[in-house]
This record gives structure tokens, C-alpha cells and sequence, in this order.
């Protein structure tokens, strides 16, 4: 396998321990403040962070037309899962959203026409099953609020997908910048329209805003726009499959909450899923992963 691939997976591994790591920390900034308004002063700071290294020179409207269509969808996907969670279960929602493991083969799959390869086919399958451990409790049942979440997994399956698509095509620090500013925009709109105006910010949720803004935002979608250059949308799926894995054993270490053996075999599972995906084929030019030239 090419260095530069197993390089971008093992960054995007470190993504999704860092949103992993951050579940916590964003729950609890919930308790002071409504989600469309820390989403969107979250994802400002993020932008604010990357005018530095654009403002070097005008964007194509090519790079803006993506940038503009990627962060769309990532803030349906952020927008669809909030909602959904007021009308069902974070179990149900935790392992909806996971459900994006496998809508982003068959995305793949209707662009390439050709199924994807039996590594993948077997990843994706103990992946998913390593997430039903992991999130469905007994008496799981299925709600209206599970069907905006499962419009989030698609979205959040659709961000995956468009990332594999134009980021080999686009400089990474500008297309993530478009994005990062599509969503602060969305959700400022949003927020305008269902939420009402915050009349000040506590420091645990200014911290909160901080630490989401800078290394659950703006490090991870620079990380996962410049590696995907190098792998493909199904072996990011699979990796970020890993998150609730990382949570779990971030609230283990950290908040000393209890892993039954049922937690241990899903966890056990996804990361099973990861490896027999890496053991597979090499991402090609037909995946639409090939590194790109320049920055």
C-alpha cells in the first residue's frame, strides 16, 4: 500500500478520536446553550481561523461551487441529526448516523457502476454490525426523529462522499474555508429563525466552543479534505466508524462510565471492520483518490 495511503488513514483515525474525545465535551456545552447558535459560532471561529491562508488570492468559482455544495451537506448532517435527537434516543440516533458507513459504498458504487471489493464489502458489513453493539439497547424502536436522522446519515455519507470527489481537484485550504463558512452561515440563519438569542456564553461553554472549533473543526475537516486526496470515501467511512469506539473509551478513561462486554465486542468489531478494509486493494483512479498535484 502507497505511503502517502496509509498515512491518510492513520490521520483520519486521529480525526475521529478527537470527535471522539470532544462527545463529552460538546453534551455538556448543550446545558448552556441551543445547537444552532454553538454550531454556528463554532464553525465562525473554525472559518476565522483559515482567512490567513486564503486570503493570499482570489478563490476559482469552481473551488467555491464545491466548497459550497460539501458544506451543505455537512450542515444538513449536523442540522438533521440536532432535530432528530429532540424525537429519539441518542442509542437510536448514535447508530443511524453510523449507518453512513454503508450508504457511501452504495454512493460509490452508483458513480462507478461496479461493486465495490470483498475487503470493503466485509469491512462495511462488520463495521455496521460492530455499531449495532455498540448503540442499540434492548427495546430499540424505531420514531419519526429516526427519519431526520437518518436524512443526517445520508448527508454526513454525502460530505464524505463530494470530499473524495473534488478534493483532489481543489487547494485543501480554501475548499475547507468555503465549507466551514457555509456552515456558520446555515447555522446562524437557522439559528436566527428557531432559537432564541443567547444572552451570554459561560466560560465551560466558551472552552467548549474553543476547543470544537479548533481541533474537533477546523484541524479535522483541514485533515480529512487533504487525506482523502490519498483514500477513499469507503475506507473514511470505516474509519470514522471508529468514533463512538473513541468515545466509548474516552468516557471509560475520562468519565469512568462502565464498558460491558457487549461495548468491548463492538468496539472490537468496527476496528476489525478497519483492518480488513485496510488489508484490501490499494485506492485507484477509478475510486477518484489519486493525490492531486499542489496544495
Amino acid at each position: 500500500m502507497h505511503n502517502k495511503t496509509i498515512m491518510a488513514d492513520l490521520l483520519l483515525l486521529t480525526v475521529a478520536a478527537i470527535w471522539g474525545w470532544t462527545f463529552v465535551t460538546v453534551k455538556d456545552a448543550l446545558g448552556g446553550i441551543t445547537p444552532f447558535y454553538f454550531n454556528a459560532i463554532r464553525f465562525t471561529v473554525a472559518a476565522l481561523l483559515f482567512l490567513p491562508f486564503t486570503a493570499k488570492g482570489p478563490m476559482g468559482r469552481d473551488t467555491w461551487r464545491a466548497g459550497l455544495v460539501i458544506g451543505l451537506l455537512l450542515w444538513g448532517g449536523y442540522s438533521l441529526q440536532t432535530l432528530g435527537l429532540v424525537y429519539t434516543s441518542a442509542a437510536n440516533a448514535g447508530f443511524i448516523t453510523g449507518l453512513s458507513v454503508v450508504f457511501v459504498p452504495v454512493l460509490v458504487t452508483i458513480q462507478q457502476r461496479q461493486l465495490p471489493s470483498w475487503s470493503t464489502t466485509t469491512g462495511v458489513f462488520c463495521a455496521t454490525a460492530g455499531l449495532a453493539l455498540l448503540t442499540v439497547q434492548p427495546g430499540f424502536r424505531l420514531n419519526p426523529g429516526d427519519l431526520l436522522v437518518f436524512g443526517c446519515a445520508l448527508s454526513f455519507a454525502g460530505h464524505i462522499f463530494t470530499v473524495g470527489r473534488y478534493s483532489r481537484h481543489h487547494p485543501t485550504l480554501p475548499l475547507v474555508a468555503i465549507q466551514l463558512m457555509a456552515v456558520a452561515a446555515a447555522s446562524w440563519l437557522a439559528a436566527g429563525m428557531t432559537e432564541p438569542l443567547p444572552t451570554g456564553i459561560k466560560s465551560d461553554v466558551a472552552i467548549a466552543i474553543a476547543i470544537t472549533a479548533v481541533l474537533a473543526t477546523a484541524l479535522a475537516f483541514w485533515v480529512q479534505n487533504w487525506a482523502q486526496r490519498f483514500t477513499t470515501p469507503v475506507r473514511t467511512a470505516i474509519i470514522f466508524s471508529s468514533e463512538p469506539v473513541f468515545a466509548a473509551l474516552f468516557a471509560y478513561w475520562l468519565g469512568g462510565e462502565y464498558l460491558g462486554p457487549r461495548a468491548l465486542l463492538g468496539g472490537t468489531m468496527v476496528l476489525a471492520g478497519m483492518l480488513v478494509a485496510e488489508l484490501g486493494p490499494a485506492p485507484n483512479q477509478k475510486g477518484g483518490n489519486i493525490p492531486a498535484q499542489g496544495q
